[in-house]
C-alpha cells in the first residue's frame, strides 16, 4: 500500500523516525543500520517502506535501502517472526552478514542478536536458506560453501572468535578443501 516515502525529517528517536510528506507526518520504524546512515533533522530524506496493518495497529517500516526490505519480508514470513524481530535482526547484523550466516548456516551468529533463541536461530537457518542467502550473500558453489562452513565451524571450535574466522576464510582460495582450508587459515591466523 504505501512502498515509498520521500520528505522532511522532523524527529529521529530510535528505532522511530517522524517524516514530514508534504504536511503529513509519519511515524516510520527503522532499523539501526538505516538509521545511522539518515541525514539531519530537517533535511530530506527518501524510505523504502512496509506497511503492516494488526488487528489493534497499522504500522509502518522503512529501509535505506531496497535489499534491507526484501530481507525484512522474508524475515517476517517465517513463524515466530514479527516486525519486530525482524527490525531486531537488521539491526543486529547487516543484511551482507545475515546472508553469509544463511548460506555458511551459523546459528551462532543469529543467537547474539537480542531476542532469537537458539530455535528461533535454527528455523530462520532452515526457512531462509535458499532464499536470502542465495539472492544476497554472493554467488558460491554449494560445495564450496560446505567446505568453507566446515572451516569455518572448526575456527571457531578452535578458539578464534567470528571476525578472526571470516578474515581468514576471506584469505583463502575459493576452490579449497577443507583439510587444506585448515591449514592455510592457521598459518594466516598465526601471523
Amino acid at each position: 500500500m504505501i512502498g515509498k516515502l520521500t520528505g522532511t525529517l522532523l524527529e529521529k528517536n530510535p528505532p522511530e523516525v517522524l517524516l514530514d510528506c508534504h504536511g503529513v507526518g509519519y511515524e516510520v520504524n527503522v532499523p539501526m543500520s538505516t538509521f545511522y546512515n539518515l541525514p539531519s533533522v530537517g533535511e530530506r530524506v527518501s524510505l523504502l517502506t512496509q506497511f503492516i496493518v494488526r488487528e489493534d495497529a497499522q504500522l509502518l517500516y522503512g529501509f535505506g535501502t531496497a535489499e534491507e526490505r526484501q530481507a525484512f519480508r522474508e524475515l517476517i514470513k517465517i513463524s515466530g517472526v514479527g516486525p519486530r524481530t525482524a527490525l531486531s535482526i537488521l539491526s543486529g547484523m547487516g543484511v551482507g552478514d545475515l546472508a553469509q550466516a544463511i548460506t555458511l548456516q551459523e546459528a551462532g551468529r543469529l543467537v547474539k542478536v537480542p531476542g532469537i533463541g537458539k530455535k528461533t536461530a535454527e528455523r530462520l537457518l532452515l526457512e531462509l536458506k535458499g532464499k536470502l542467502g542465495a539472492d544476497m550473500g554472493g554467488a558460491r558453489s554449494h560445495a564450496t560453501s560446505d567446505a568453507q562452513a566446515d572451516i569455518l565451524q572448526a575456527l571457531l571450535a578452535l578458539g578464534y572468535n567470528d571476525k578472526e574466522a571470516a578474515a581468514a576464510l576471506k584469505a583463502l582460495p575459493a576452490d579449497v578443501g577443507v583439510s587444506d582450508g585448515i591449514k592455510l587459515a592457521l598459518k594466516s591466523l598465526a601471523r
